[in-house]
C-alpha cells in the first residue's frame, strides 16, 4: 500500500465539499487501503477523502476495536457537549480545545454496500463529526472562538515562517478568521 501527501490549511480542496460516493469499484477500495496507511504514518485515527485530494464523500478511522471505511455519512442525531483538545492532521502540530455534541447516530454505507447505524460517543462521535467536517468544506479553525482564533492566526503564522517549503510559504486565513485544514488526531 502507498500513503498519500495529506494536504494542509491553505489547500483549496479542503474548503470544498465532496461529491456523494455513488460507484465502489477497485480503485476506491484501493485508495481507502492507501487511506489507512496514510492515516497510520501520519499517527492519526481518521481521515477523509479530501485530505489526501479526492472530492468523495467517504472516511477511513481507526479507533480502539473500530476501524471502517464509511460512505456518504450522515449524522441523524446528536446530544449533549464535551469538550476535548482537538488536533487535525491537516493542522500540524496544533489543536485547541473544541465543544461539540457528546453522543451522535452516525449513518452511511460500508465497501460492501452494507447500511451502517452506529451509535457513538465521546472521542468516537468526535472522530466521526470531524471527518464529516472535511467532507462538508469545514475546518477545525472554524470551531474556533474568537481568543481561539487569533491564537490560531499567531501559531499559524509562526508555523510559515517555521516551515515555509512544506507548506508552499503560508497557511491563510479566509475572511471570517476561517483557516483551511482537516484529519483528527490525538494532540
Amino acid at each position: 500500500m502507498s500513503t498519500h501527501e495529506i494536504r494542509v490549511i491553505g489547500d483549496p480542496v479542503l474548503r470544498t465539499p465532496a461529491a456523494d460516493v455513488t460507484d465502489v469499484d477497485g480503485a476506491l477500495v484501493r485508495l481507502s487501503e492507501d487511506m489507512f496507511s496514510t492515516m497510520y504514518e501520519a499517527l492519526g485515527i481518521g481521515l477523509a477523502a479530501p485530505q489526501v485530494g479526492v472530492q468523495k464523500r467517504f472516511f477511513v478511522y481507526d479507533h480502539g476495536e473500530d476501524s471502517g471505511v464509511v460512505l456518504n455519512p450522515r449524522i441523524v442525531e446528536s446530544d449533549g457537549e464535551w469538550a476535548f483538545e482537538e488536533g487535525c492532521l491537516s493542522v500540524p502540530g496544533l489543536s485547541w480545545e473544541i465543544v461539540r455534541p457528546k453522543t451522535i447516530h452516525l449513518v452511511g454505507v460500508d465497501l460492501d454496500g452494507n447500511e451502517l447505524s452506529i451509535e457513538a460517543d465521546e472521542l468516537e462521535a468526535r472522530l466521526f463529526q470531524h471527518e464529516i467536517d472535511h467532507l462538508d468544506g469545514v475546518l477545525l479553525v472554524d470551531h474556533l472562538d474568537d481568543e481561539q482564533r487569533r491564537d490560531a492566526r499567531r501559531a499559524l503564522n509562526e508555523l510559515t515562517v517555521a516551515r515555509p517549503s512544506q507548506s508552499g510559504g503560508s497557511f491563510p486565513m479566509d475572511t471570517g478568521g476561517r483557516s483551511s485544514g482537516g484529519g483528527l488526531h490525538l494532540p
